[in-house]
Order: structure tokens, then sequence, then C-alpha cells
């Protein structure tokens, strides 16, 4: 018998660019997957979708009897500008969706073994000379980073999953970087596009950390997290070399053969006006985020891409042998 049969892992919020990613390693590793879904209940590709508002009680609480693993993933884009309606949704979304799923665990008569909740490496403070780790790493928020509503949400959203009651359910708060992958609601596709049109510049100074991890060792490390029952608490999912934004808009260009290896910058008042014009936040390109994987390193994980350039270059070739 395969010993992944009868596994069954839950993605509450997983219609994103990660909730697929997981979707599609669990699959092919024989789990069954639902995804947690405000839409219509379906099934595709062995999937199956149950709808929840993430905010209150109802038949979705069913799905969590006897699941292996419960991964919350919910919570509105911060892809958006950052106005008090979109605040209130950023912030709900995610402390709401947090306290529900605490209650479901803890009502269920099998409750799952273990629950990972996301949050996020933007919780730690901007930082261009000390690398930030679970045991170091200072959490806050600072005006010329941008980034002060943000640490909110994240010390919001870790407080509302450390409150919850689930004394049988192991818990890890997933301060995840960025995810390189090549898919719709990545931040990778965006900037290859911009690089192939000749402005894959610095970005502002080009100093600022840039936290990354490959969607591979993302779902290896997620998977690896539900194995190892003596992990729990906060865990950060980084490769162990962030690297500053001069150095990846380089490597960019590179791997992506940029035209005459052209990169104009972008000063910070372009990206203001660019981030105006998109309904974004420069906050999201500025702040220099230094994180890296001390739990992950020292309790054993292997990362199959340690340097950035060998993340963007496998998942290059992969775009490439497929256009």
């Amino acid at each position: 018998m395969n010993a992944t049969q009868n596994k069954k892992i839950i993605l509450a919020g997983g219609t994103g660019f990660l909730g697929k990613t997981l979707a599609r390693h669990f699959r092919k590793l024989d789990w069954n997957v639902t995804i947690l879904t405000r839409g219509a209940e379906r099934r595709e590709n062995g999937v199956s979708f149950i709808h929840w508002d993430g905010e209150s009680i109802g038949p979705w609480t069913s799905e969590l009897e006897g699941a292996t693993a419960v991964v919350n993933l919910a919570g509105r884009s911060v892809d958006c500008r950052y106005h008090a309606r979109n605040r209130r949704l950023i912030l709900d979304s995610r402390v709401n969706s947090t306290r529900i799923l605490g209650k479901a665990i803890a009502s269920c008569d099998t409750p799952p073994p273990v629950w990972l909740n996301s949050s996020t490496a933007t919780i730690y403070r901007r930082s261009l000379d000390k690398p930030m780790d679970e045991a170091s790493g200072k959490i806050g928020g600072t005006r010329e980073a941008k980034d002060i509503f943000s640490v909110e949400v994240a010390v919001a959203w870790e407080k509302a999953f450390d409150e919850t009651q689930t004394p049988d359910t192991r818990k890890v708060a997933l301060r995840s970087a960025m995810v390189l992958g090549n898919y719709r609601n990545s931040v990778l596709p965006v900037l290859r596009r911009l690089t192939r049109l000749g402005l894959g510049g610095k970005m502002a100074s080009g100093r600022q950390f840039v936290s990354w991890i490959h969607e591979i060792d993302f779902c290896r490390a997620i998977e690896w997290l539900i194995y190892n029952e003596t992990v729990s608490g906060i865990v950060n999912l980084a490769a162990p070399n962030p690297l500053p934004n001069r150095d990846m808009t380089g490597i960019l260009r590179r791997v992506c053969r940029a035209p005459f290896g052209l990169g104009l910058p972008a000063p910070l008042w372009l990206l203001e006006l660019g981030a105006f014009f998109l309904r974004t936040e420069t906050e999201l390109i500025i702040k220099s985020r230094r994180v890296v994987p001390g739990r992950l390193s020292s309790a054993g994980f292997k990362f199959h891409f340690t340097q950035f350039e060998a993340a963007a270059s496998e998942i290059e070739d992969r775009i490439r042998n497929t256009d």
C-alpha cells in the first residue's frame, strides 16, 4: 500500500498561486486535497472545492475531521492601494479566517494533528546588514520602508493564531518570503516581463534585500513540516541567501536574456507614480527583507535551491520549454 494513501490535506483559501501549487504537489503524492473556497463547490483535477466564507462555522467544518493537515492561506491580496476599506479587508480576512479555523479544529472529534497558518516575512524590521531569523529577528515597521500597516497586520494575524486553543493540534506559523513560480498572481512573471522589455534595472536604491523561496522548496518545506512533529511555532519559509535588489535584477537580465543587457533603473519617485496607477504600494518593492531560515536549516531541512540564479534559471528553462 502507498505510504501516503488516504492522507488528506485541507487548503483554506487555496484558490490562489500558493494553494494551486500545493494542491499539485500533494496530488502527485496521492494525497486527498480539499480546498476551502468562497466560490462554488466542485471537483477539478482530483481536488475537492468546498464552500466556506472564512468567518463562520458551516458544513465545511466536517472536512477537518480526520484530516492529516490543515494549511491556512486565506487573506485578501496585498497587491492593492492601502486605503481604509482595503486595510480592513486585508486585516479581517486574515484574522477572521484564523480564528474560525481554530474554533472548527477545536470542535473536531478527530482533529488534524497539525495546522500550518500563513504569516509573512514582512513582519521583520527593515534590515540592510543583519539577517533576520526566528530567534534574533526584530519585529517592527519603519516609515522609510512604508511597512507600518503591514507589520501591524502580521502581528495581529499571528496573535489570533497564537490565541486559538487547539490542544491536540500542533501549530506552525509560516513567515513566508516571496515564492518564485511562473503562475498568475505570482511576482516572477511580472519581473520577467519588465526585464525582457528592458526595464529590469535596480529599483529605488537597489540596496534593499529580497528574500525569496523557490516554489518547489516551498512545497517541500510544507510537507517536511507536516511530518516533523517536533517543530512548532514560528518558521521562516525563505531560502538561505537573500540578495540585494540590484543583484536580483542583474541576474534576471542574464537569465531572461534581456535585449542588449539593457536594464533601466527605476528611481523611487517613478516607483511611487507607477504604484499609484497600478493601484498597489511601493512597500512591496522598497522594503529590505533580509530573512533567513534559521529553524528549517538547524532542523536539517535541505533546500534544492539556495541561490537566486539557480532558482530563476530553473523556472526560465521551464517557460522556454513550454513556449
